[in-house]
């Protein structure tokens, strides 16, 4: 197998780079070098995909049984249709990371394949689409539509897409599972969204490359997946595994969501991976299982994830980390307010 991975220095890119490189494939990159080191042993080539001569530059180092898009989350559809019309040629198939946000109905109702999806031409630019007052849509949906259109117009059957939720594991740059790690740490009372019975479907990172190496050696025509755990785990379930992987003297003080509303706790963000939409967390991935997809047990996500940031872990900086996570100050003062505190 020859790939090109758009992408391939951190995260999901860079796993899907060394998965890639274990199996004995030859491996093209293309990013701008500028998020992080080139993984020994592939074929790195520098630029900017938005450039038309440094697409034209690339496609000289073709062909490529498949191209794996890392890349794209930021870029408006036409940098996407970009990219793709100049590629598509040298391409024999196209694995595209996608999104549930595309879909009409996330998060509120629960979703399949066939699910509709948001509508986003694939010449937009970036300011097509809008975010709903609820926060769904959302424009960023939009844009991730409009960059699978713009995919399935110049590939047609070749293209394959990827759309995970919500991607956990070692090397992560948004800081949803390191804050919960860290806040497990220092131990005491932990505010904890309520219900703790409720399940949730984030999916690690190297399952993800998994299996979207797979999918980019496979010669059937294209489809959509889903790419959610299939098990999940609760959310007490999560919180008690962050607390045993940090061996922290901590427990877990479950709120009520109106009790966190009321004191203007912002869901997704401030608690990470909290949200009470009812689809949240009601993505189907069967026919993703049934193609293939395996995924590991999340307490060794958990575990994995605290080993990579006790031995020094550094993700790529991005803005989003800042994002999450409750500050104390305010945290102490809703747990405070409960019902029996101190």
């Amino acid at each position: 197998m020859r790939i090109l991975v758009l992408g391939g220095t951190w995260f999901l890119g860079k796993e899907l780079v060394v998965g890639a490189l274990a199996r004995g494939w030859y491996v093209t990159t293309f990013n701008r070098g500028r998020s992080g080191p080139d993984v020994v042993g592939v074929d790195a080539v520098h630029g900017d995909r938005t450039d038309p001569e440094d697409l034209q530059r690339l496609a000289g180092h073709g062909a490529w049984d498949a191209v794996v898009d890392t890349s794209s989350s930021e870029l408006p559809p036409r940098d996407v249709l970009l990219a793709t019309r100049a590629l598509a040629g040298q391409a024999a198939r196209w694995v595209h990371i996608s999104t549930v946000s595309v879909y009409q109905g996330w998060p509120h109702h629960p979703l399949t394949e066939e699910s509709p999806l948001l509508d986003c031409p694939a010449d937009a630019d970036e300011t097509f689409g809008y975010t709903g007052p609820d926060g769904s849509p959302t424009k960023y949906g939009f844009q991730k539509a409009g960059g699978e259109r713009a995919v399935s117009e110049a590939l047609g059957d070749r293209a394959v897409f990827l759309r995970p939720g919500v991607i956990l594991g070692p090397g992560e740059y948004v800081g949803r599972l390191p804050w919960w790690l860290t806040r497990a740490e220092r131990g005491g009372r932990i505010l904890a969204p309520s219900p703790g019975q409720r399940r949730i479907q984030p999916v690690d990172v190297r399952d993800v490359a998994a299996f979207a190496l797979d999918q980019a050696a496979d010669t059937n025509a294209g489809e959509a997946f889903n790419v959610a755990h299939p098990e999940g785990l609760t959310f007490a379930e999560f919180v008690t595994a962050c607390l045993t992987v940090t061996s922290a003297a901590g427990r877990p003080v479950w709120a009520a969501p109106e009790d966190l509303t009321r004191h203007g706790v912002k869901q997704w963000t401030e608690f990470p991976l909290w949200r009470t939409h009812a689809g949240v967390w009601a993505v189907d991935p069967s026919r993703a299982v049934t193609a293939g997809l395996r995924c590991r047990p999340l307490s060794e996500t958990i575990a994995d994830t605290w080993t990579w940031i006790q031995a020094d872990g550094r993700p790529v900086e991005h803005p989003r980390w800042a994002e999450h996570g409750i500050a104390p100050e305010k945290e102490a003062k809703i747990l405070a307010s409960l019902p029996g505190a101190g």
